[in-house]
């Protein structure tokens, strides 16, 4: 097994099963992410965690499924500067969500999938979570996995992510997968965690919701929607 991810953060091979699976799984997700904040054609979108991955069908897939191509300003630390050749209309930008070089409220909905957990500690999670509020003027929309799912996303483990922080390190280093042993590539989050990071703005209310696999929540879904 590869000690090292992909630049999307994951160990499993283009066109596997585990790889199908989640591209079904993105495909509810981003249906949610229109029927959630109501977005039309005509709203400016921010999708923040752009990749340069082009192996995986399901990588930017709001780029490449959301008809609006020209609203969409597509944000991320990796080069995904290809997206503006790949999607005539859309913008690159290269941004941390930490510090998203943006004005309040300079997007009407602010889309981010599976970025929270690679952010790092919770204080980095709840900075992360203010910045995509800070920038939306009506809404946001974040995913990252379900903690208590059976099988880790990122490395097909099962089970061992249910330990805590400290024992599941251990379980990675010993299986070669010292990089996700790192809270600053890997931070999982639990549902009552993922609500808990969007306490403070006082003009949002807020949902966690989600989606499941075999009946099992897989995905969280952090909906964000200004009073």
């Amino acid at each position: 097994m590869l000690a090292k991810p992909n630049p999307v953060y994951n160990l499993a091979k283009p066109a596997s099963l585990a790889v199908r699976i989640a591209t079904r799984q993105r495909r509810r997700m981003y249906a949610r992410f229109v029927e959630k904040l109501g977005v039309t054609a005509e709203d400016r979108i921010l999708d923040i965690g752009a990749t340069s991955d082009t192996a995986y069908e399901s990588s930017n897939y709001l780029e490449a499924w959301h008809p609006s191509k020209d609203r969409i300003t597509a944000a991320g630390i990796d080069d995904a500067s290809f997206l503006e050749r790949q999607y005539p209309g859309i913008r690159f930008v290269f941004a941390n969500g930490l510090k998203l070089p943006f004005a309040d409220r300079s997007f009407d909905v602010v889309h981010s999938s599976a970025v929270l957990e690679h952010v790092g500690s919770r204080r980095n999670q709840a900075a992360y979570v203010r910045e995509c509020l800070r920038v939306a003027r009506r809404g946001v929309f974040l995913t990252t996995p379900n903690r208590w799912f059976p099988v880790e996303f990122h490395t097909l483990l099962p089970f061992a992510h249910w330990l805590p922080r400290k024992h599941f390190g251990a379980v990675l280093r010993r299986t070669g997968l010292e990089f996700f042993a790192d809270e600053n590539h890997l931070n999982l989050l639990t549902r009552r965690e993922m609500r808990l990071l969007a306490d403070g703005p006082g003009d949002f209310d807020f949902d966690v919701c989600t989606v499941a696999l075999g009946g099992w929540p897989s995905n969280l879904l952090l909906v964000g929607v200004r009073r």
